[in-house]
C-alpha cells in the first residue's frame, strides 16, 4: 500500500496539463476561481478513474479509429497549451485567458488528458495489495488516490497564486513560462512515444 501511495505521489506531482493549468488559473484569477477549476479537475479525474476501473476506457480505445482521433485531439490540445504558455511573454499566467475556465473546463480537460488515463491505468492495473479482494482494493486505492490528489492540486494552486503575488521581474516570469512549456512538451513527447 505504501508503494502505491508513493507511486500516486510521484505520478501526480509531476507537471501535466491538469496541474499546470491549475497553477495558471490560480496565477491569473486567484483562489476562488482556481478552486472551482480544481473541483472540475477532481470530478474529471474521478470520471477517468471510473472509466478505467469499469473498462469503458479500454473498450472505447480498443477501436483504432477512436483511439487515433482521441490521441490526435489530446496531443494537439497539449501542444496548443504548451505554445500558449511559452509565448505568454513576460506575463506570468501560464495560460493567457480572459475568463476563468470553471468546473466545466476542468472536467473537459481531464476527459482529453492523456496523463490522466495513463496514471489511472497504471495505478488500477498494478500495485495489487489485496489480490483476494479486488473490490476492496479498488475502494482503498480510490481513497488514497483522491487524498493525495487533493493535497497536491491545492499545492499547485497555491504555487500559482504565490508566484503571482511575488511580482517577479519579467525575465523570471518569462523563464517560468518557458520551463512550464518545456514540461508540457515533455508530457506530449511521452504521449507520442507511448504505444497507442
Amino acid at each position: 500500500m505504501l508503494t502505491f501511495a508513493l507511486a500516486v505521489f510521484f505520478l501526480i506531482i509531476t507537471p501535466g496539463p491538469g496541474v499546470l493549468s491549475l497553477a495558471g488559473v490560480g496565477a491569473a484569477f486567484g483562489f476562488r476561481h482556481g478552486s472551482r477549476y480544481l473541483l472540475g479537475l477532481f470530478i474529471g479525474t474521478n470520471l477517468v478513474s471510473l472509466g478505467v476501473i469499469t473498462g469503458l476506457a479500454a473498450v472505447l480505445l480498443a477501436d483504432p479509429g477512436i483511439r487515433t482521433v482521441f490521441y490526435l485531439i489530446s496531443v494537439a490540445y497539449l501542444v496548443y497549451l504548451a505554445f500558449r504558455i511559452a509565448f505568454a511573454g513576460s506575463k506570468l499566467a501560464f495560460i493567457e485567458r480572459t475568463e476563468p475556465p470553471g468546473i466545466k473546463g476542468g472536467i473537459l480537460l481531464q476527459a482529453i488528458n492523456p496523463k490522466a488515463y495513463a496514471v489511472n491505468t497504471a495505478l488500477f492495473t498494478g500495485f495489487a495489495f489485496f489480490p483476494s479482494a479486488p473490490v476492496a482494493e479498488i475502494f482503498v486505492k480510490l481513497i488514497i488516490l483522491n487524498a493525495i490528489w487533493i493535497v497536491i492540486h491545492f499545492l499547485w494552486l497555491w504555487v500559482g497564486i504565490t508566484l503571482r503575488r511575488l511580482e517577479l521581474s519579467s525575465r523570471w516570469q518569462r523563464g517560468i513560462n518557458i520551463a512550464m512549456a518545456i514540461s508540457m512538451m515533455l508530457v506530449v513527447a511521452l504521449a507520442a512515444l507511448a504505444p497507442h
